[in-house]
């Protein structure tokens, strides 16, 4: 990273220029363009008072201060290298890291690639024309089994609500509608919200946001993510997202996870993201406690509320 300074106003005259990505490894790192620090409106006039340099620094907001640590203007930037920091601190190759791979990666696309061979849109189809909806549930339910997305209660939930002839028949045809159905998406995912909500209960509700995003997240990671409320929604906070969850599963709060997403993607693009499973990690990174010290951890994620408070 090269860097250039004037200090013709002392500390308060200090300009960065970055001219390189500072937290990409080299020689990877791709150029971006980054804009001098603008005054705040009025400061230009301020400046030219005859006033002390002390008095001037301490004129200075925390917002301020932080967005000269980062070399940016704007204190929603500050917060979205903040977590490019967060994410590198452990994964310094980006999405190409071995570790990533290992620890974040590997293990979705892996079931995405299974789903793929054993669930795809003309084998779905032909399973559901021989009324195998069974066939679809048990092997749905496998292939997520062999992630960690999952509660173990929710899995639990789904074994149960699958178990019947009706309830793997609803299961079948409202996943194939949602994956590969006509209209909208909006109007699939409602559907699908409806399929879940009405699936056989025995103990645990089944209609849950992880249990709702989890097949199409496996199925199609170019399209849909995985929603873990939670961890969620405090990364959409440190991230600077203003972000509308809702407990119950509906279509404007998965709009705006897959907006996040997009953003991501675009701001992130650095660090090379193939898909939504990329995008999904590096918001897991940001809220889960497992990520919150120095060194990984593997823990449960705990309450919202709980993070927050590490977070301030």
């Amino acid at each position: 990273m090269r860097i250039a300074t004037s200090a013709t106003e002392g500390a308060i005259g200090l300009r960065v220029w970055i001219v390189a990505d500072p937290w990409v490894p080299w020689p990877t790192c791709p150029p971006v363009s980054v804009s001098p620090i603008r005054e705040p409106s009025g400061q230009a006039e301020r400046r030219s008072c005859h006033v002390s340099s002390a008095a001037r620094v301490r004129s200075y907001s925390g917002w301020r201060r932080t967005c000269f640590r980062f070399g940016v203007s704007n204190p929603i930037d500050a917060k979205k290298l903040r977590c490019r920091r967060r994410f590198l601190r452990f994964f310094p190759h980006g999405f190409s890291d071995e570790r990533y791979l290992a620890w974040e990666r590997d293990y979705k696309a892996e079931a995405h690639a299974r789903w793929t061979a054993k669930l795809s849109g003309r084998r779905f189809a032909e399973f559901l024309a021989a009324g195998q909806y069974d066939e679809v549930a048990v092997e749905a339910l496998r292939i997520e089994a062999r992630t960690n997305l999952l509660f173990s209660f929710e899995k639990m939930a789904l074994r149960d609500a699958v178990r019947t002839a009706s309830g793997a028949r609803r299961f079948a045809k409202g996943l194939y509608a949602w994956l590969h159905g006509r209209g909208s998406v909006q109007a699939r995912f409602d559907a699908w919200c409806e399929t879940i909500a009405e699936l056989p209960r025995r103990q645990t509700r089944v209609l849950t946001w992880p249990v709702v995003t989890v097949f199409g997240f496996l199925a199609q990671p170019d399209r849909h993510i995985f929603l873990k409320p939670n961890v969620t929604r405090l990364a959409a906070v440190r991230y600077g997202f203003d972000f509308h969850y809702q407990s119950r599963p509906n279509w404007t709060t998965y709009a705006e996870l897959l907006d996040l997403a997009a953003l991501v993607r675009v701001d992130q693009r650095g660090l090379g993201p193939r898909d939504l499973i990329d995008a999904q990690s590096f918001l897991w990174v940001q809220g889960s406690e497992e990520y919150q010290g120095r060194s990984f951890q593997s823990l449960q994620t705990t309450r919202l509320t709980a993070l927050q408070e590490r977070a301030s």
